[in-house]
């Protein structure tokens, strides 16, 4: 399992699946170790099943694995966090006001951040 993450936190919560995709765990745990405070993940892998159930997008990055939303407490920790995602190299953020979402799909447009 990787370093700063626990394998419960990166399954789907519905069926238990992990399909995760490697490089973007490595690009992930590269933005953790540059914060140097924990991420708190409220939704990492999703099976389509349970990504229905949450009104997730039907083209979801978290279908492949290739996406997870953190926690944020506060404004400093907010900053903390993007700025470390974009040092390891994430171009996909979105900023839910107490959450965010990052990913690592090709097939959507690159150099975005936005807001729901």
């Amino acid at each position: 399992m990787p370093k700063f993450f626990k394998k419960d936190e990166l399954m789907c919560p519905c069926c238990g699946e992990c399909c995760m995709d490697f490089d973007f765990l490595d690009k992930l745990i590269t933005a953790r170790s540059f914060a140097n405070i924990p991420f708190v993940l409220t939704s990492a892998y999703r099976c389509k099943k349970h990504n229905e159930e949450v009104g997730g997008s039907p083209t979801s990055s978290h279908l492949i694995g290739k996406a997870v939303d953190i926690a944020i407490r506060d404004n400093h920790e907010r900053f903390i966090i993007k700025r470390s995602l974009f040092e390891a190299g994430f171009l996909r953020i979105e900023d839910g006001g107490t959450w965010i979402h990052v990913d690592s799909d090709e097939e959507k447009d690159q150099e975005v951040e936005w807001r729901p």
